[in-house]
């Protein structure tokens, strides 16, 4: 297919002595958090970058997207605007002690909320389009694949292709949700249309036990809709801390959410009323949704990578080193996609370190240590650095865990009953803090800074010596004195909730 060379495209010899010229010194596929990022500063350094997304749509596909990403589009951002208009539920409930006089029927207008919800991610689709324009990044809409080593194609809404050589290829195009082999699986819906629904169900089944499910499970609830929350194990968010876990679904049904653990669906059934779900232990509900989230898997499968050579897991994720490069020396990939720590700002980093590798002159490698983060469910989780059961089975000595559960200050006049956690994991012979976790009201703005410390070795001495902020909850993180328990060496934890 014949290209257009561009006359201050970027020469490179080849085996046998000539130059080659390559019309790009990178272009990536794929224009959500990692890809923008790393085509950003990669240009910031001087390369000519272009990038290709598919067109934009708030629900996803293989052939749908839109820059800015799952994060900016179907993910984080639209999530989080909901998880604000579900939590006012609770605090229209608190405030009446707090003396404000509300008529007992608060109306909730959730055409309205959705409609704000589109506005504001329309509104950063733009952004990230002007981000990369102001760079200097040349956009591209369509899909992409890759046709050689240093060579993209480009399939534009119309049909026609676009074929172009880049000295450095980089693979950002992240993840999608799935649905699971059940029997009228064609009923459920995923995250990504769950963000969109043009009227709020009454009744919701929820499927799975992670970020998406509980955070799906409380925006729902807070905006009055009756939830069952369905997951494998006994406890919700496997992974995470157990204690931590257990604290969450206590809040869960305290909020009203029905849980339902080691329970699955067996099969789904279409009736006048909604959609029948039963599970495999045989009970039966009518639901006017059901969600399905029960994980995500990378996009891979469109970009041509087998032909090309670039080796994949099982999951179909690109396998890359530890600094996001494939087995082909020219294709790089970070995000999603390669399926490490799938996180938007994890993604970022890794976009923020290949451009300073290959294109800042500073080869770095993405540090996956004492990264933060958090489940937004009301209230929500937050954690950084190992959790107990982590802790215990990478030490070579004891264990101490410092917790605090108490009533929020804000509670002891709502009269609402939910307690926040707080927790500390410390290594007894170094005195170094190992994990953090919390579970309450602004969890989240509070573990950011906790992550800080961490990241630069605290130790629970330092914690001990810092003069809390009162009244306050953070202040809790300094004021844990007494151990709770030790955990001595060899003592390896056996959990299967």
């Amino acid at each position: 297919m014949a290209r257009k060379m561009l006359i201050d495209g970027e020469l490179s010899q080849t085996n046998d002595g000539s130059e080659t010229h390559f019309e790009y010194d990178l272009f990536v596929i794929g224009a959500g958090s990692g890809g923008v990022r790393a085509a950003r500063f990669s240009a910031n350094s001087g390369a000519k970058v272009g990038i290709c997304e598919l067109p934009y749509h708030p629900i996803s596909s293989e052939v749908i997207g839109g820059v800015g990403g799952t994060c900016v589009i179907r993910g984080c951002v639209p999530k989080k605007i909901l998880v604000y208009g579900a939590a006012f539920r609770g605090e229209i409930e608190d405030a009446r002690n707090y003396g404000w006089e509300l008529n007992e029927n608060v109306d909730f207008n959730w055409k309205k909320l959705l409609q704000k919800k589109t506005d504001e991610i329309n509104r950063l689709n733009g952004i990230y389009k002007r981000l990369l324009s102001n760079a200097g990044v040349k956009l591209f809409e369509g899909e992409g694949k890759i046709v050689g080593p240093h060579e993209v194609e480009i399939t534009q809404l119309d049909g026609t292709k676009l074929c172009y050589s880049a000295k450095h290829i980089l693979i950002a195009t992240g993840s999608r949700a799935q649905r699971p082999p059940i029997p009228g699986q064609e009923l459920g819906i995923t995250s990504d249309e769950a963000l969109s629904l043009e009227e709020l169900p009454k009744r919701a089944v929820v499927l799975g036990g992670g970020y998406i499910a509980v955070e799906f499970a409380s925006i729902w609830r807070g905006l009055g809709v009756t939830v069952d929350l369905l997951f494998r194990r006994e406890l919700p968010l496997r992974g995470f801390d157990d204690e931590m876990r257990a604290v969450v679904a206590r809040n869960l049904e305290g909020r009203g959410i029905n849980l339902h653990p080691r329970t699955n669906i067996k099969e789904m059934i279409k009736t006048e009323g909604g959609v029948k779900v039963i599970t495999d232990h045989g009970e039966e509900w009518v639901a006017d949704v059901v969600l399905f989230a029960t994980g995500r898997v990378p996009n891979s499968k469109r970009l041509n990578l087998a032909a090309v050579g670039v080796e994949l897991d099982g999951t179909g994720a690109v396998k890359v080193d530890e600094y996001s490069h494939t087995n082909i020396p020219s294709i790089w990939a970070v995000g999603d996609v390669t399926n490490r720590m799938n996180l938007t700002p994890v993604a970022l980093m890794e976009g923020t370190y290949f451009a300073n590798t290959v294109f800042g002159g500073k080869p770095s490698k993405p540090d996956y240590s004492n990264i933060p983060y958090a489940v937004f469910c009301i209230p929500p989780l937050s954690v950084v650095g190992h959790s107990e059961e982590q802790a215990i089975e990478q030490a070579n000595g004891d264990i101490l865990v410092f917790t605090s559960s108490f009533n929020p200050m804000k509670n002891t006049v709502s009269g609402r009953q939910e307690k926040s956690v707080m927790k500390l994991v410390v290594d007894a012979e170094t005195d170094k803090v190992l994990g953090a976790s919390m579970c309450g009201p602004d969890a989240p703005e509070i573990m950011q800074g906790i992550a800080v410390a961490l990241k630069c070795g605290a130790t629970k001495a330092q914690f001990d010596s810092t003069v809390g902020i009162h009244p306050s909850a953070a202040e809790e993180f300094v004021t844990m004195r007494s151990v709770t328990r030790r955990v001595a060496a060899g003592n390896k934890p056996k959990t299967n909730l």
